[in-house]
């Protein structure tokens, strides 16, 4: 074994063990993107799908173990899966992964109002979806959401329908862009610290109410 893949090998057996003690936290994120570091597309392409396959399985795990969690610890949990997906590159878990942390900021906005997703975000998305491909993605936002945008939830319903030879025959400007991961991953980071900027202003608000 080269110097080289010891060091990957290395860096995948510390990831391993940040996951496993459920260390799910922007260090656990730099050491990922650390392991996809080789210049071997084919050694590449083979650690990429290693690695989706455990980052999948291993997520359905932490969603079932942080049910019973705060709301701010299932939403950065969730975050972290979305940009561990967006730096391997499966755009599919990671678009997935977005949408249920949106379902859970909705529903949990009846308590916390600061959760609240606007129709914004939610269009937004949607077309994110579209633009990769993800029409059943994008259905469910659509269909969701379908007082604010109905014609296109009616457009995604069509194209969910037909998901499969569309994408088979459109030009290649429809495929996963390059930097799709890493716009989807950056958009994660930026909501997450807009939370936090938020999280922290209510309680100087609430301590100077004291």
């Amino acid at each position: 074994m080269s110097d080289s893949d010891s060091m990957v090998a290395q860096q995948i057996a510390l990831f391993h063990s940040q996951i496993n003690k459920k260390r799910f936290n922007d260090d656990s994120l730099r050491i990922l993107e650390s392991v996809l570091t080789s210049n071997d597309v084919k050694s590449l392409f083979q650690l990429r799908s290693t690695l989706k396959e455990f980052i999948r399985s291993e997520s359905l795990s932490a969603i079932r173990h942080i049910a019973a969690k705060t709301v701010d610890q299932q939403l950065s949990t969730l975050e972290f899966f979305v940009g561990a997906f967006a730096i391997i590159g499966d755009i599919e878990s990671c678009l997935a992964l977005r949408y249920e942390a949106l379902v859970l900021r909705e529903h949990k906005s009846q308590i916390h109002q600061w959760l609240q997703v606007s129709p914004v975000e939610w269009l937004n998305f949607a077309e994110q979806s579209l633009d990769n491909c993800f029409y059943a993605i994008a259905a469910k936002v659509f269909l969701k959401n379908e007082s604010h945008f109905t014609v296109k939830a009616q457009a995604a319903e069509y194209l969910r329908k037909r998901a499969s030879e569309e994408c088979n025959s459109q030009p290649p400007s429809c495929k996963p862009a390059p930097c799709a991961a890493s716009t989807l991953y950056r958009d994660g980071i930026k909501k997450r610290n807009d939370r936090k900027l938020n999280a922290s202003r209510r309680t100087v608000s609430s301590s100077s109410q004291l």
